[in-house]
């Protein structure tokens, strides 16, 4: 059985980690696994928005300790590395993810959801970063996107502290943008996923490459960044047919998507 599946619901794709057994602890077969399952929906056209979550009890509930404990500098480095590039691909898919976290986001697993563009929670969800308390600091990018996404006093505040938090407070602080009943989750994040498909794949990609390229410039250069981008879509057919329906004042009959 694959330690991560990949299922379609029209085009959403839904990527679910399935090791439920080791809470879908993050391992180096898990990686290739995760990536063998983004190949999949990056190359099926029909697939427009990517959600990402898990079986059983966890989203992700750390990386695999039991493969790390006896790990020296240089396999440190090489694990680290192996996450980051993965989770960096993560970070930059060019379809929207959306990670639906349905219960222990840790260590990697809060990083997994960190590196997705939108997070939402069950009300079960548990987010942390624990590393400190096991020797370590996160090594997939949390020290990084955590900061950026909930600012550095708060992210300095939960790594220090090696503190879980649920989703509430996770809600609260920025981390997450929805909690949700248990029961609503995927139903939730699918119809999220359907609104996001509905609109003109061209300029909702075009708008990740703005955002995520851009925050980590000086505005004056992510500006103008944008507007290169802003630009190309004036070649594409979705903006021509959907301009003409709007000034004529009728109703656009789906977009093309090119």
């Amino acid at each position: 059985m694959a330690l991560v599946e990949v299922t379609k619901q029209g085009n959403v794709g839904i990527v679910t980690m399935n090791r439920p057994e080791a809470l879908n602890a993050l391992s180096s077969a898990v990686f290739a696994d995760l990536t063998a399952a983004l190949d999949q929906v990056e190359q099926d056209d029909d697939v427009y928005v990517v959600i990402i979550t898990g079986a059983g009890r966890a989203f992700v509930a750390g990386a695999d300790i039991g493969e790390m404990a006896n790990m020296n500098v240089e396999e440190g480095l090489a694990f680290s590395e192996l996450g980051n590039s993965l989770l960096m691909r993560v970070d930059m898919f060019p379809k929207p993810t959306i990670a639906a976290v349905n219960g222990f986001a840790l260590g990697g697993g809060c990083e997994l959801s960190l590196a997705c563009d939108i997070r939402i929670a069950s009300e079960k969800a548990k987010f942390g970063q624990p590393e400190v308390g096991l020797g370590i600091i996160p090594g997939f990018g949390g020290t990084q996107r955590m900061a950026r996404i909930i600012g550095t006093g708060a992210a300095m505040e939960l790594i220090y502290t090696a503190e879980t938090i649920d989703a509430k407070r996770a809600e609260a602080i920025g981390m997450v943008n929805h909690v949700v009943a248990p029961d609503e989750l995927m139903d939730f994040a699918l119809n999220l996923a359907n609104k996001i498909a509905a609109n003109a794949q061209v300029a909702i990609r075009t708008s990740k490459m703005a955002i995520r390229r851009g925050i980590d410039c000086d505005i004056s250069t992510a500006v103008t960044y944008e507007a290169l981008a802003f630009a190309t879509c004036f070649g594409t057919e979705d903006q021509k047919d959907a301009m003409k329906a709007f000034v004529e004042k009728r109703k656009l009959n789906g977009f093309k998507n090119r």
